[in-house]
Protein backbone atom coordinates (compact mmCIF):
# COMPACT_ATOMS: atom_id res chain seq x y z
CA UNK A 1 0.00 0.00 0.00
CA UNK A 2 2.81 2.36 1.04
CA UNK A 3 4.46 1.84 -2.70
CA UNK A 4 1.24 2.48 -4.12
CA UNK A 5 0.55 5.86 -2.15
CA UNK A 6 4.15 6.89 -2.86
CA UNK A 7 3.61 6.70 -6.68
CA UNK A 8 0.26 8.48 -6.39
CA UNK A 9 2.24 11.19 -4.71
CA UNK A 10 4.59 11.40 -7.52
CA UNK A 11 1.79 11.76 -10.25
CA UNK A 12 1.20 15.25 -10.08
CA UNK A 13 5.12 16.49 -9.69
CA UNK A 14 5.30 14.49 -13.13
CA UNK A 15 2.50 16.55 -14.18
CA UNK A 16 3.53 19.91 -13.14
CA UNK A 17 7.44 18.88 -14.38
CA UNK A 18 5.72 18.15 -18.09
CA UNK A 19 3.45 21.80 -17.54
CA UNK A 20 6.80 23.31 -17.18
CA UNK A 21 8.33 21.47 -19.50
CA UNK A 22 5.78 22.86 -22.05
CA UNK A 23 5.63 26.32 -21.43
CA UNK A 24 9.62 26.16 -21.29
CA UNK A 25 9.17 24.65 -24.62
CA UNK A 26 6.77 26.97 -25.96
CA UNK A 27 8.64 30.37 -24.56
CA UNK A 28 11.55 29.53 -26.02
CA UNK A 29 10.73 27.49 -29.50
CA UNK A 30 7.46 28.98 -30.41
CA UNK A 31 7.25 31.45 -33.90
CA UNK A 32 8.36 34.13 -32.82
CA UNK A 33 7.29 36.03 -35.96
CA UNK A 34 3.81 38.06 -35.93
CA UNK A 35 1.23 37.15 -37.72
CA UNK A 36 2.69 33.93 -38.75
CA UNK A 37 4.78 36.20 -41.76
CA UNK A 38 8.40 36.64 -42.86
CA UNK A 39 10.21 39.48 -41.28
CA UNK A 40 13.62 40.86 -41.71
CA UNK A 41 15.80 42.65 -39.67
CA UNK A 42 18.26 44.78 -40.69
CA UNK A 43 21.59 45.90 -37.75
CA UNK A 44 24.15 48.09 -38.47
CA UNK A 45 26.98 48.72 -36.57
CA UNK A 46 25.37 51.41 -35.03
CA UNK A 47 22.66 49.79 -33.07
CA UNK A 48 23.17 48.87 -29.85
CA UNK A 49 20.25 45.96 -27.57
CA UNK A 50 17.66 48.07 -27.09
CA UNK A 51 17.98 49.83 -30.52
CA UNK A 52 17.61 45.82 -31.46
CA UNK A 53 14.71 45.13 -29.52
CA UNK A 54 13.00 48.08 -30.64
CA UNK A 55 13.77 46.58 -34.59
CA UNK A 56 12.15 43.03 -33.20
CA UNK A 57 8.96 44.60 -31.48
CA UNK A 58 7.36 45.34 -35.14
CA UNK A 59 8.12 42.13 -35.84
CA UNK A 60 7.13 39.32 -33.37
CA UNK A 61 4.82 38.29 -31.23
CA UNK A 62 4.77 38.98 -27.34
CA UNK A 63 5.53 36.24 -26.37
CA UNK A 64 8.06 36.09 -28.61
CA UNK A 65 9.72 38.77 -28.00
CA UNK A 66 9.72 38.26 -23.85
CA UNK A 67 11.87 35.57 -24.07
CA UNK A 68 14.22 36.54 -26.84
CA UNK A 69 15.02 39.69 -24.61
CA UNK A 70 15.41 36.91 -21.93
CA UNK A 71 18.21 35.55 -23.48
CA UNK A 72 19.85 38.10 -25.12
CA UNK A 73 20.06 40.44 -21.80
CA UNK A 74 21.48 36.71 -19.63
CA UNK A 75 23.66 35.57 -22.35
CA UNK A 76 25.42 39.41 -22.95
CA UNK A 77 24.19 39.53 -26.89
CA UNK A 78 24.61 43.17 -26.45
CA UNK A 79 28.48 42.93 -26.15
CA UNK A 80 28.54 41.39 -29.69
CA UNK A 81 26.28 42.38 -31.99
CA UNK A 82 26.62 41.35 -35.53
CA UNK A 83 25.49 43.27 -38.26
CA UNK A 84 23.44 41.69 -40.66
CA UNK A 85 20.26 41.11 -42.19
CA UNK A 86 18.22 38.49 -40.80
CA UNK A 87 15.60 36.56 -40.98
CA UNK A 88 12.65 36.16 -38.71
CA UNK A 89 10.87 33.02 -40.29
CA UNK A 90 7.36 31.28 -39.03
CA UNK A 91 8.62 28.70 -37.19
CA UNK A 92 11.61 30.15 -35.92
CA UNK A 93 11.72 30.35 -32.06
CA UNK A 94 13.18 33.16 -30.02
CA UNK A 95 16.39 31.03 -29.26
CA UNK A 96 16.97 29.84 -32.85
CA UNK A 97 16.84 33.19 -33.94
CA UNK A 98 19.42 34.70 -31.49
CA UNK A 99 22.11 32.09 -32.25
CA UNK A 100 21.52 33.36 -36.02
CA UNK A 101 22.01 36.93 -34.60
CA UNK A 102 25.13 35.80 -32.57
CA UNK A 103 26.60 34.08 -35.28
CA UNK A 104 26.16 36.04 -37.70
CA UNK A 105 23.99 33.54 -40.08
CA UNK A 106 22.39 36.56 -42.46
CA UNK A 107 19.50 35.99 -44.73
CA UNK A 108 21.00 36.71 -48.41
CA UNK A 109 19.98 39.35 -49.95
CA UNK A 110 18.70 38.86 -54.12
CA UNK A 111 20.86 41.35 -55.99
CA UNK A 112 20.59 42.25 -59.10
CA UNK A 113 22.45 44.15 -61.61
CA UNK A 114 20.68 45.95 -63.53
CA UNK A 115 21.58 47.41 -67.28
CA UNK A 116 21.79 51.23 -66.28
CA UNK A 117 23.67 53.44 -68.46
CA UNK A 118 25.93 55.37 -65.49
CA UNK A 119 27.82 54.11 -62.71
CA UNK A 120 26.43 57.10 -60.26
CA UNK A 121 22.85 55.37 -61.17
CA UNK A 122 24.04 51.43 -60.65
CA UNK A 123 25.92 53.19 -57.10
CA UNK A 124 22.28 54.44 -56.53
CA UNK A 125 20.26 51.48 -56.70
CA UNK A 126 22.56 49.22 -55.00
CA UNK A 127 23.15 51.16 -52.33
CA UNK A 128 19.43 50.68 -51.49
CA UNK A 129 19.77 47.36 -51.63
CA UNK A 130 23.25 46.94 -49.33
CA UNK A 131 24.16 48.17 -45.88
CA UNK A 132 27.12 50.17 -48.01
CA UNK A 133 25.59 53.46 -49.25
CA UNK A 134 25.19 54.94 -52.94
CA UNK A 135 27.84 57.63 -52.19
CA UNK A 136 30.60 54.98 -50.55
CA UNK A 137 29.73 52.59 -53.94
CA UNK A 138 30.26 55.57 -56.51
CA UNK A 139 33.36 56.67 -55.09
CA UNK A 140 34.40 53.45 -55.22
CA UNK A 141 34.04 52.69 -59.27
CA UNK A 142 35.14 56.48 -59.71
CA UNK A 143 38.64 55.35 -58.11
CA UNK A 144 41.73 54.83 -60.99
CA UNK A 145 43.72 52.45 -58.30
CA UNK A 146 40.65 50.07 -57.59
CA UNK A 147 39.42 49.64 -61.25
CA UNK A 148 43.35 49.04 -61.75
CA UNK A 149 43.53 46.17 -59.50
CA UNK A 150 40.68 44.78 -62.07
CA UNK A 151 42.27 45.33 -64.74
CA UNK A 152 39.84 47.93 -65.68
CA UNK A 153 39.69 51.68 -65.61
CA UNK A 154 37.32 54.35 -64.28
CA UNK A 155 35.48 54.28 -67.80
CA UNK A 156 35.21 50.24 -68.23
CA UNK A 157 34.70 49.29 -64.24
CA UNK A 158 31.21 48.67 -65.45
CA UNK A 159 32.53 45.99 -67.46
CA UNK A 160 32.84 43.91 -64.45
CA UNK A 161 29.16 43.63 -63.71
CA UNK A 162 27.23 41.30 -65.78
CA UNK A 163 23.32 41.73 -65.07
CA UNK A 164 21.96 38.75 -63.19
CA UNK A 165 20.58 38.31 -59.80
CA UNK A 166 23.05 37.19 -57.60
CA UNK A 167 22.77 36.27 -53.45
CA UNK A 168 24.86 38.18 -51.52
CA UNK A 169 25.20 39.57 -47.59
CA UNK A 170 23.45 42.73 -46.96
CA UNK A 171 26.65 43.95 -45.18
CA UNK A 172 29.26 43.21 -48.30
CA UNK A 173 31.20 46.25 -49.18
CA UNK A 174 31.66 47.99 -52.15
CA UNK A 175 35.35 46.13 -52.55
CA UNK A 176 34.12 42.69 -51.49
CA UNK A 177 30.85 43.53 -54.22
CA UNK A 178 33.57 44.04 -56.96
CA UNK A 179 35.80 40.63 -56.10
CA UNK A 180 32.22 38.80 -56.42
CA UNK A 181 31.02 40.41 -59.54
CA UNK A 182 34.75 39.96 -60.94
CA UNK A 183 34.12 36.28 -59.68
CA UNK A 184 30.86 35.76 -61.75
CA UNK A 185 32.17 37.90 -64.30
CA UNK A 186 34.91 35.05 -65.07
CA UNK A 187 32.18 32.62 -64.90
CA UNK A 188 29.97 34.25 -67.36
CA UNK A 189 32.65 34.82 -70.03
CA UNK A 190 33.25 30.84 -70.29
CA UNK A 191 35.36 28.89 -73.18
CA UNK A 192 32.22 29.14 -75.58
CA UNK A 193 32.09 33.19 -75.15
CA UNK A 194 36.01 33.91 -75.33
CA UNK A 195 36.51 31.20 -78.47
CA UNK A 196 33.83 34.02 -79.99
CA UNK A 197 35.70 36.95 -78.45
CA UNK A 198 38.37 36.03 -79.82
CA UNK A 199 37.05 34.88 -83.43
CA UNK A 200 36.22 38.80 -83.58
CA UNK A 201 38.90 39.87 -82.95
CA UNK A 202 37.92 42.22 -79.90
CA UNK A 203 38.64 41.12 -76.09
CA UNK A 204 35.90 41.40 -73.63
CA UNK A 205 35.68 45.03 -72.82
CA UNK A 206 35.63 45.58 -76.61
CA UNK A 207 32.38 43.43 -76.83
CA UNK A 208 31.07 44.65 -73.61
CA UNK A 209 31.12 48.38 -74.83
CA UNK A 210 29.62 47.34 -78.66
CA UNK A 211 27.28 45.15 -76.42
CA UNK A 212 26.18 48.24 -74.56
CA UNK A 213 25.39 50.32 -78.16
CA UNK A 214 23.45 47.83 -79.59
CA UNK A 215 21.68 48.15 -76.46
CA UNK A 216 20.95 51.94 -76.62
CA UNK A 217 19.58 51.21 -80.37
CA UNK A 218 16.99 48.90 -79.80
CA UNK A 219 15.12 46.42 -77.45
CA UNK A 220 14.67 43.93 -79.68
CA UNK A 221 16.35 41.14 -78.95
CA UNK A 222 15.63 38.94 -82.61
CA UNK A 223 17.15 42.44 -84.48
CA UNK A 224 20.14 42.93 -82.00
CA UNK A 225 22.68 40.46 -83.93
CA UNK A 226 21.83 42.36 -87.12
CA UNK A 227 22.58 45.38 -85.13
CA UNK A 228 25.86 44.16 -83.53
CA UNK A 229 27.21 42.86 -87.47
CA UNK A 230 25.92 46.35 -88.65
CA UNK A 231 28.55 47.84 -86.37
CA UNK A 232 31.25 45.16 -86.99
CA UNK A 233 31.01 45.93 -90.47
CA UNK A 234 31.73 49.78 -89.69
CA UNK A 235 35.01 48.80 -88.02
CA UNK A 236 36.24 46.24 -90.46
CA UNK A 237 35.42 48.95 -93.22
CA UNK A 238 37.22 51.42 -91.20
CA UNK A 239 34.27 53.96 -90.80
CA UNK A 240 32.99 55.91 -87.65
CA UNK A 241 30.27 53.85 -86.01
CA UNK A 242 28.31 57.10 -85.98
CA UNK A 243 25.88 55.70 -82.90
CA UNK A 244 23.60 58.25 -81.97
CA UNK A 245 23.47 56.88 -78.31
CA UNK A 246 27.01 57.63 -77.85
CA UNK A 247 26.04 60.96 -78.29
CA UNK A 248 23.34 61.02 -75.55
CA UNK A 249 25.88 59.83 -73.07
CA UNK A 250 28.67 62.02 -73.95
CA UNK A 251 25.93 65.31 -73.46
CA UNK A 252 24.13 63.30 -70.70
CA UNK A 253 21.28 63.71 -72.24
CA UNK A 254 19.51 60.81 -72.42
CA UNK A 255 16.08 61.95 -73.41
CA UNK A 256 16.90 63.33 -76.53
CA UNK A 257 14.30 61.98 -78.91
CA UNK A 258 16.22 63.75 -82.25
CA UNK A 259 20.04 64.08 -82.89
CA UNK A 260 20.69 67.11 -84.34
CA UNK A 261 23.97 68.05 -86.24
CA UNK A 262 24.91 70.62 -83.62
CA UNK A 263 24.80 67.71 -81.47
CA UNK A 264 27.41 66.30 -82.81
CA UNK A 265 29.95 68.69 -82.24
CA UNK A 266 30.49 67.86 -78.39
CA UNK A 267 34.21 66.93 -77.81
CA UNK A 268 34.52 63.60 -75.87
CA UNK A 269 36.22 60.58 -76.56
CA UNK A 270 32.36 58.86 -76.58
CA UNK A 271 31.36 60.79 -79.46
CA UNK A 272 31.66 58.32 -82.45
CA UNK A 273 30.76 60.95 -85.05
CA UNK A 274 34.09 62.37 -84.35
CA UNK A 275 36.11 59.52 -83.32
CA UNK A 276 37.23 56.06 -85.29
CA UNK A 277 36.56 52.65 -83.12
CA UNK A 278 34.66 51.79 -80.33
CA UNK A 279 34.07 54.46 -77.57
CA UNK A 280 37.21 54.22 -74.59
CA UNK A 281 33.97 52.10 -72.85
CA UNK A 282 30.57 50.62 -72.46
CA UNK A 283 27.43 53.06 -72.63
CA UNK A 284 25.38 51.40 -70.25
CA UNK A 285 25.69 48.18 -68.43
CA UNK A 286 24.35 46.07 -71.55
CA UNK A 287 22.23 42.92 -71.04
CA UNK A 288 23.11 39.67 -71.82
CA UNK A 289 21.13 39.06 -75.00
CA UNK A 290 23.36 42.16 -76.06
CA UNK A 291 26.41 40.72 -75.40
CA UNK A 292 25.31 37.48 -76.72
CA UNK A 293 23.96 39.22 -80.14
CA UNK A 294 27.73 40.56 -80.59
CA UNK A 295 29.38 36.95 -80.11
CA UNK A 296 26.76 35.56 -82.07
CA UNK A 297 26.00 38.49 -84.73
CA UNK A 298 24.25 38.09 -87.59
CA UNK A 299 25.85 37.67 -91.36
CA UNK A 300 25.02 40.31 -93.72
CA UNK A 301 26.93 43.42 -95.63
CA UNK A 302 24.78 46.62 -94.39
CA UNK A 303 26.38 49.03 -93.79
CA UNK A 304 23.73 51.70 -92.43
CA UNK A 305 20.74 51.86 -90.33
CA UNK A 306 17.95 53.66 -89.60
CA UNK A 307 14.63 53.81 -87.01
CA UNK A 308 11.83 52.70 -88.97
CA UNK A 309 9.09 55.00 -90.07
CA UNK A 310 6.59 53.37 -87.86
CA UNK A 311 8.29 53.82 -84.82
CA UNK A 312 7.93 50.30 -83.75
CA UNK A 313 11.90 50.86 -82.29
CA UNK A 314 13.12 48.71 -85.13
CA UNK A 315 15.36 49.64 -88.29
CA UNK A 316 15.89 49.55 -91.74
CA UNK A 317 19.28 48.87 -92.98
CA UNK A 318 21.03 49.52 -96.15
CA UNK A 319 24.00 48.77 -97.72
CA UNK A 320 24.67 52.15 -99.62
CA UNK A 321 24.67 55.79 -98.45
CA UNK A 322 22.19 56.56 -100.98
CA UNK A 323 19.43 54.28 -99.53
CA UNK A 324 20.06 55.09 -96.22
CA UNK A 325 18.98 58.59 -96.89
CA UNK A 326 16.15 57.68 -98.25
CA UNK A 327 15.42 55.24 -95.30
CA UNK A 328 16.61 58.68 -93.19
CA UNK A 329 13.73 60.57 -94.82
CA UNK A 330 11.34 58.60 -93.90
CA UNK A 331 11.64 58.49 -90.37
CA UNK A 332 12.38 62.38 -90.05
CA UNK A 333 9.16 62.73 -92.14
CA UNK A 334 7.26 60.85 -89.29
CA UNK A 335 8.71 62.54 -86.66
CA UNK A 336 7.67 65.81 -87.97
CA UNK A 337 4.16 64.22 -88.93
CA UNK A 338 3.86 63.69 -84.83
CA UNK A 339 5.54 67.10 -83.97
CA UNK A 340 8.25 65.00 -82.11
CA UNK A 341 11.67 67.25 -81.43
Amino acid sequence: MKKIASKTYLIPIFICLAIVAGAAYFYLFASIAKDGKEHFIYIDKDDNADSVFAKLDTMTTTSGMAAFSMLARHSGYGERIIPGRYAVKPGTGALQLLRNMRNGAQAPVRLTIPSVRTKEKLAAILGNKLQTDSLELAKTLADPAVCSRYGLDTMTIACLFIPNTYNVYWTISARELLDRMQKESRIFWNEDRRKKTKNLGLTEVQVITLASIVDEETANDAEKPMVAQMYLNRLRADMPLQADPTIKFALKQFELKRIYHGHLSVNSPFNTYRNKGLPPGPIRIPTVAGIDAVLNHAVHEYLYMCAKEDLSGTHNFAKTYEEHLQNAKKYSDALNKRGIK
